[in-house]
């Protein structure tokens, strides 16, 4: 694919391409940028997400401003490094041991209440990415808006659904386990 086609493709959402370039063209590129930019673990998914809103945010005007002076990928390397640089204080470290909300427990007076909060707990600590845990406490458990969440988050709310349905397809594969180990 040229240069042109990248963009043009990018530009129109056409899916093929916006696959093909981000998760197989750029992947060594973001790794590497990633490495450099964050001192923790990040997942490739969630800052792929985050840049392609941004590029496509006010009708895709970054992309539709690439003047062609140099490669796509040159141009996209600067582009994101400081894309990356500018969120990288609002990303949740997912490796740290400290968790990112209150550990405010409620007294619970059912003894079933505090087995399926057991079981919930046991469930999160099964899960990989705490930000997922997080993200899950606050809208499931809480009841936090979806908009007031992302505010929270310094996220759009369109990345707070997709972080929201891999936090659920990630609690799934924990309870999933979880069955296999404790049985039913």
């Amino acid at each position: 694919m040229t240069d042109k086609e990248i963009i043009q493709g990018l530009i129109a959402r056409d899916n093929r391409v916006t696959k093909e370039f981000f998760f197989d063209k750029c992947r060594p590129l973001f790794y590497s940028i990633m490495k450099k930019v964050f001192d923790y673990e990040v997942e490739y998914d969630e800052m792929v997400n985050e840049l392609y809103a941004y590029l496509m945010e006010n009708d895709a005007i970054k992309l539709r401003n690439f003047e062609y002076r140099s490669s796509v990928y040159q141009w996209l390397k600067v582009l994101a490094i400081r894309f990356f640089i500018h969120i990288r204080g609002r990303m949740i470290d997912d490796t740290s041991q400290e968790t990112p909300y209150d550990e405010r427990q409620q007294m619970v007076d059912s003894g079933t209440d505090m087995t399926a909060d057991g079981d919930i707990e046991r469930l999160f600590d099964n899960m990989p990415s705490k930000r997922y845990v997080y993200v899950i406490r606050r809208l499931i458990l809480e009841d936090w808006e979806s908009d007031e969440l992302a505010k929270d988050m310094n996220i759009t709310t369109a990345n707070l659904y997709n972080i929201k349905r891999r936090a659920m397809a990630q609690l799934t594969r924990a309870a999933l386990n979880d069955i296999k180990k404790y049985g039913k």
